[in-house]
């Protein structure tokens, strides 16, 4: 394994770390930055064909946090695999969120991701969300 390969990895490591600290801070600079201009973000729990473009993707995700006064948000990769400025991952989510009415939330997820080096800066290009386990 090259030393690029192993910076590459731990790079997107970082990048996902960034994507839950933006979530665990509701901070959509933070959050937005993780995202490639021209990502796809899919939802086939909630029936979304996939939301395109990080402008559409960060309205999306500020609206539906207005849903959630908590929202704690752990992730942890499975597999990355680097090929160039392209890579993909597999991570796993656990979440704790609490809606208005005081109900709680802990789904488990998957997400399958795509991402790319973009000036030097790994961003995610299409994450696709899967519930494990919980609502």
């Amino acid at each position: 394994m090259s030393d690029q390969y192993v910076e590459d990895q731990q790079a997107i490591r970082a990048l996902l770390e960034r994507y839950c600290d933006g979530v665990n801070q509701r901070d959509p600079e933070i959050w937005g930055s993780t995202w490639a201009e021209d990502a796809v973000w899919e939802l086939p729990h909630l029936d979304m064909a996939g939301l395109k473009g990080r402008e559409t993707i960060v309205a999306s995700w500020l609206e539906a946090m207005k849903m959630f006064p908590f929202v704690n948000m752990m992730a942890m990769p499975g597999a990355i695999a680097v090929e160039g400025d392209r890579a993909t991952m597999r991570s796993y989510t656990d979440e704790v969120a609490v809606t208005q009415d005081g109900t709680e939330l802990r789904p488990r997820g998957q997400y399958d991701d795509e991402c790319v080096k973009v000036a030097g800066q790994w961003k995610f290009s299409r994450r696709v969300f899967s519930v494990l386990h919980g609502e």
